[in-house]
């Protein structure tokens, strides 16, 4: 019998979902804690499964346990069948209910507080019962939960992380930045600025190196300056936010964000010309998987939202 014969008969998504639950804990004793059964019977699973393919997916160990080569490959086979599973499921509940559907969204902050509530608000109008998980998370982590199929999609800017054929981007519209201060600064009743002149002043940035770092970076290196010194040094657009408000720092901010950021009237984008390019900001999808017809929706919505800030542009 083929092996393939010998898996459609004896293998079980029970087994497999246990064996990810095992990898997921570290040990068979901590997997069966979080499946409310019994240690043996976490093993005996195990080897149904390992017999019913016929290699070993575990070694065991008195440290814990340790996926072999066979069970990397056969988790990662697991795992996308079982978010494949999870997909259809989701199309069944939406055809049996199209005011209905979940989506889960992931954005960086200043997109998570403008442009995704602009998304949701016009999907209730016709889809009352539709929810939405929106992760608010600098594009690493972002990029790890939609390699791990945690997230249907992503609203984020254009950055190498997601340039190569794992993922498919669709530009939805143009964004500048800015250079930001708080409104009480007196830096924002000037007229004009140069960036050199405010290589000095107190800035909170993200590390050079990470998330939004290396754009804001390119901007001093074309302006023949080196990174400022950064007074505080975060990842956080909520504490920029904050400290902005208080009139002593600058930060950068994309200029569609400031315009629809809830604390705007706080903040104000300084008369200062920065030498790089817009960056595009867009859709990010994995290019080897199936959206939900919510999740289609959820992109249709967002493509009608950027027409006009994409004529803007």
């Amino acid at each position: 019998m083929q092996l393939s014969d010998r898996i459609g008969r004896r293998l079980k998504l029970q087994d497999l979902h246990i064996l990810m639950t095992v990898v997921q804990a570290g040990s068979m004793r901590k997997a069966a804690t979080l499946l409310n059964t019994t240690q043996p019977a976490v093993s005996r699973s195990i080897g149904e499964l390992e017999a019913a393919i016929g290699v070993r997916l575990l070694d065991r160990s008195p440290q814990g346990i340790e996926l072999t080569d066979y069970g990397r490959a056969l988790l990662d086979g697991g795992e996308a069948a079982f978010d494949e599973l999870y997909q259809a499921i989701k199309r069944i509940e939406f055809l049996a209910d199209p005011t209905a559907g979940e989506v889960r969204v992931g954005s960086i902050a200043p997109l998570a507080g403008g442009f995704i509530p602009e998304i949701i608000n016009r999907l209730l109008r016709h889809h009352p019962r539709m929810v939405f998980r929106v992760v608010s998370a600098q594009v690493e982590t972002l990029h790890r939960e939609l390699t791990e199929r945690k997230l249907d999609l992503l609203i984020v800017p254009r950055l190498e992380l997601f340039t190569d054929e794992l993922f498919a981007f669709e530009t939805l519209y143009d964004t500048s930045y800015v250079v930001v201060a708080g409104a009480q600064n007196p830096l924002a009743r000037r007229r004009k600025i140069e960036l050199a002149e405010l290589v000095d002043e107190r800035w909170v940035l993200p590390p050079p190196e990470h998330a939004l770092g290396p754009i804001y970076s390119e901007a001093f290196r074309k302006s023949g300056l080196a990174y400022p010194h950064t007074t505080v040094v975060t990842m956080s657009s909520e504490v920029r936010m904050n400290l902005l408000a208080t009139g002593q720092f600058l930060t950068f901010f994309h200029d569609d964000a400031l315009k629809m950021s809830p604390r705007h009237s706080e903040i104000k984008a300084l008369p200062v010309r920065l030498p790089i390019a817009p960056v595009a900001n867009g859709i990010v999808t994995p290019t080897n998987r199936t959206l939900s017809p919510a999740a289609q929706l959820f992109i249709d919505c967002a493509r009608e939202i950027a027409k006009p800030m994409a004529k803007r542009k």
